[in-house]
């Protein structure tokens, strides 16, 4: 018997998710939540073979309640459902090690067989994610940039990164002036909303 958790913060999804595959005599959900901060602590006491998850969750992002997850119940699989095919959330999810990403729309059928394979040792990706990789750019920042600008995304101020990494305030400043600049966005917010949707976060 496959054991499952499912993640969805609309309940009405939450719900027939969980349904769906109670339906199947192999399978039987365990626990439901609806935040991504509640996915670790359910799982560490429910145990599940499988956690299917939303990518967007409030409280906490799906992928980084994955990477947590993988770290302190390793038995447990992941598989991520989203709603857009981008390369950037498989990017993130590759970096997460998740064992499936699936789109919504996908079949009822076709997630069944996820679960299946993922329980199993194996790993899904929907092809038109895969295909959305593929044809991905390269990243226009340097290692550094990425670097400042993470620690800016994770609420450092300009003068805590500059002396976590031994620069001036000021080149702290210009690198994410050049970010902002690279990515063509808005201001440094616009910037960190932008990497993160490209999985460059």
């Amino acid at each position: 018997m496959i054991q499952v958790m499912v993640a969805d913060d609309v309940p009405l999804m939450r719900e027939a998710l969980a349904r769906l595959l109670d339906l199947e005599a192999d399978v039987k959900v365990v626990a439901t939540v609806g935040g991504g901060d509640q996915i670790v602590d359910t799982a560490l006491l429910y145990r599940p073979d499988v956690a299917v998850i939303d990518i967007a969750l409030p409280k906490r992002d799906g992928l980084e309640a994955a990477a947590e997850l993988r770290r302190r119940l390793p038995s447990c699989k992941t598989l991520i459902l989203t709603g857009a095919a981008t390369p950037g959330n498989l990017r993130r999810g590759a970096e997460s090690q998740v064992a499936g990403f699936m789109l919504k729309d996908a079949t009822p059928e076709d997630l069944v067989e996820a679960v299946r394979t993922v329980a199993a040792g194996g790993s899904v990706i929907d092809p038109q994610l895969a295909y959305a990789a593929l044809g991905a750019p390269a990243s226009p920042l340097t290692d550094r940039e990425t670097s400042v600008l993470r620690m800016t995304a994770d609420g450092l101020s300009t003068r805590d990164v500059a002396e976590a990494l031994f620069l001036s305030h000021g080149t702290v400043r210009n690198y994410l002036a050049s970010v902002v600049t690279k990515l063509c966005a808005r201001n440094r917010v616009d910037a960190i909303r932008l990497a993160r949707e490209a999985g460059r976060l």
